[in-house]
């Protein structure tokens, strides 16, 4: 059993070294190094050979054998790509791939795409000289004759980011008005001669895949386009058979209202099975019911009443949430909460009510949950009846009005300061964990509500804290979202 989480992006060169290290700090008597190995080791604690010792590290990250644990790094080095730090190109075709496609970098812009279309619209010829350009371009006839001399070239690596063909054409951004009809025809073409419908690369080695699925229906935490066939070249890969249980396109999608790609999904599989991604790694894909747990747990937190309604034909409503072991302990707190609770802690007054009339209210027993539910839907007589819980509920949840603002719930607010929370207190505002990110006036700014900034300030926000992200004052988040009117507010009233 897993007792460290595996390292994002891993070295085996390092987990070698620590294994290294481990053998001679036994051997030395190191009493934490022969606990280690009493741990892990089937012959329990003692000075190991390295053999032992790599046994003890694979185990330690949940792998049966070094053999394993080396297959696993080894596929996610094969598989792993940097696309937004590639920034040289050694002909037209490779320079208009790397302004076309969608990196997920800072440089994901209109601008930049842009700058692709106008080079292809200087040397259209750049198509016919590279399989990649010419399924990026989705140039038919490019194509055709690039695949009828090469049909390998289908599923061949190229370009810039060393993807496959498939790739570059779910992934460019540069012509919003590309006919679906071309772009389904390219697809179709690429999978007919061999392409991988699954295709897909690993960013920065991080185990969550980045699919050409993935690619179609864009999103991210940056609002990243979809492409502008999203939906045909998505019916497209899923009648090749890519996977629905795509854990990086829900991810990516999961932060916008729209849930056009949920039903597609949920209509290919959604749910069931699993596809090639969960085979090459295991256990750090997520399993096809943790995926429909993991977006009905943000549908509810984030009162997404539509989208709770929806995730309820393959999710069971009444259950308790299990949030797997190897997630991060500030997720791990909503561990057997119920979708109703989950829903009332987090002020989701549509999806609290949906719940009820589906039959998986929520008890409103006294106590700290009943406080925290009150206060959020701006309660104040129940606020009133159970202030004596206060204390408790400020030490589980510091950031709670962070949340509260980042959800603008206004009447929340002040019954929160009332409570004794801190409304400078630093938290989360994107989902109902506790981490020290920014205030609420970085919320406020962040929505350019102008109204929920004044309310703050007049309980005592201060406007010079820094979020400890990214180091900006709350002006400098209504600045970098371009906030004119509530970047007027703050102006005076921040330091310079």
């Amino acid at each position: 059993m897993a007792t460290v989480r595996l390292p994002d992006d891993p070295s085996f060169e390092q987990l070698r070294k620590q294994a290294k290290d481990l053998r001679d700090q036994a051997r030395s008597g190191t009493s934490d190094a022969l606990a280690l190995v009493g741990a892990h080791h089937p012959d329990g604690p003692h000075p190991p050979s390295l053999a032992g010792a790599q046994l003890v590290i694979a185990r330690r990250h949940g792998f049966p054998s070094w053999a394993a644990l080396k297959r696993h790094v080894q596929t996610i080095q094969r598989y792993r790509r940097v696309p937004d730090q590639v920034d040289t190109a050694t002909s037209h075709a490779d320079e208009f791939l790397l302004l076309a496609c969608l990196r997920y970098g800072h440089d994901d812009e209109p601008a930049r795409w842009r700058r692709a279309a106008a080079l292809l619209a200087a040397h259209p010829g750049l198509t016919t000289t590279s399989v990649h350009a010419a399924a990026a371009a989705a140039d038919i006839d490019a194509l055709a004759g690039l695949l009828a001399a090469d049909p390998t070239l289908a599923a061949a690596e190229g370009g810039p980011f060393a993807w496959e063909p498939i790739l570059y054409l779910a992934y460019a951004r540069h012509a919003p008005t590309i006919p679906a009809d071309a772009v389904v025809r390219a697809a179709r073409m690429l999978l007919d001669h061999g392409a991988d419908p699954n295709a897909g690369y690993l960013w920065h080695g991080l185990t969550s895949p980045f699919t050409a699925l993935a690619g179609a229906l864009g999103g991210g935490e940056r609002g990243q386009p979809a492409h502008p066939a999203a939906d045909a070249l998505a019916r497209t890969l899923l009648s090749a058979g890519a996977d629905p249980n795509d854990a990086q396109a829900l991810y990516n999608r999961q932060f916008g209202s729209d849930d056009d790609h949920l039903r597609l999904l949920i209509d290919h599989g959604l749910g069931h099975g699993g596809g090639p991604w969960r085979t090459r790694l295991g256990d750090a894909i997520p399993r096809p019911a943790d995926l429909i747990a993991g977006q009905l747990w943000w549908a509810v937190a984030h009162d997404l009443a539509d989208r709770v309604r929806l995730l309820a034909e393959c999710a069971d409503l009444r259950a308790v949430f299990r949030i797997p072991d190897g997630s991060p302990a500030h997720l791990r707190v909503w561990n057997g909460s119920t979708p109703a609770r989950l829903a009332a802690l987090c002020g989701s007054t549509q999806v609290l009510e949906y719940l009820g009339a589906y039959g998986a209210p929520w008890s409103t027993a006294d106590g700290v949950d009943a406080l925290i539910a009150a206060a959020l839907a701006g309660d104040c007589a129940t606020v009133e009846r159970l202030r004596g819980h206060a204390g408790t509920a400020r030490r589980q949840r510091p950031g709670l009005i962070v949340w509260a603002a980042a959800r603008r719930s206004w009447r929340a607010v002040p019954l929160l300061a009332e409570l004794g929370f801190d409304v400078n207190a630093l938290g989360r505002g994107d989902a109902p964990l506790e981490q020290p990110w920014e205030t609420p006036l970085h919320q406020a700014a962040a929505a350019d509500d102008v109204t929920g900034a004044r309310l703050l300030i007049g309980l005592g926000a201060d406007p010079n804290i820094r979020d400890t992200r990214f180091g900006n004052t709350p002006l400098g988040w209504a600045e970098h979202f371009r906030h004119t009117e509530v970047a007027h507010f703050l102006r005076p009233l921040t330091s310079q």
